[in-house]
């Protein structure tokens, strides 16, 4: 898939309850206004097949899967998304904007098991093979983060029940990953109120 010159691919990414969605909602609606298609979308979820492997893995009990089974779900929802939502977009030079893509998959299931980052890696690179233009990584204290996340019982709190230990071992996975890719990935501080955050992320946009 090549994509159009004017196409860009942004990603928000952190812990649960950071305000990612909300975050990639404010981009979407700025970049809407200045004339610009854009799809906004999620992960896993964003085409129907991986909104059904999404049910598999947000609900139920903390332990339904290992760490391994989550990494081929995850990639398994995140190939029907890139070819039946995300690279068509690129490919007519829209913005896609998603809510959590690959990196999520790097902290999450590297911090449940070290190791699996390097798995994580090759099924991306022979899968996907494509990384964000620009990933933002919406950063803030995990207790508050996780009280937000599991205040709105949305049915979907599998990994927030996993507790704070957890929820600090992704921050520090996400920050470090952050200073792995200075070039594409930025921290943006997620303690501040909704707008400053979100004219933050404005100002890290490649618009072309």
């Amino acid at each position: 898939m090549v994509a159009a010159p004017q196409a860009r691919f942004v990603t928000f990414e952190g812990i649960d309850g950071a305000g990612k969605s909300t975050q990639a909602r404010h981009l979407a609606e700025a970049l809407r206004a200045a004339g610009h298609e854009v799809v906004l979308t999620r992960e896993p979820g964003g085409s129907p097949g991986a909104e059904e492997i999404r049910r598999l893995l947000v609900s139920g009990a903390p332990g339904r899967w290992s760490a391994e089974t989550e990494c081929l779900l995850f990639t398994a929802a995140r190939r029907d998304h890139w070819e039946r939502t995300i690279a068509p977009a690129l490919a007519r030079g829209a913005w896609v904007v998603c809510d959590r893509f690959a990196d999520s998959t790097r902290v999450y299931q590297g911090a449940a098991q070290p190791g699996l980052r390097a798995v994580v890696d090759r099924l991306h690179a022979e899968f996907i093979g494509r990384e964000p233009d620009v990933t933002v990584v919406i950063d803030m204290d995990p207790a508050e983060a996780l009280a937000r996340g599991l205040a709105r019982a949305s049915g979907e709190n599998r990994f927030e029940e996993r507790g704070l230990a957890f929820q600090e071992r992704l921050r520090t996975g996400f920050r470090a990953l952050a200073a792995e890719f200075p070039a594409r990935i930025r921290l943006v501080d997620g303690a501040r109120p909704a707008a400053e955050v979100a004219a933050a992320v404005r100002a890290l946009m490649p618009l072309p």
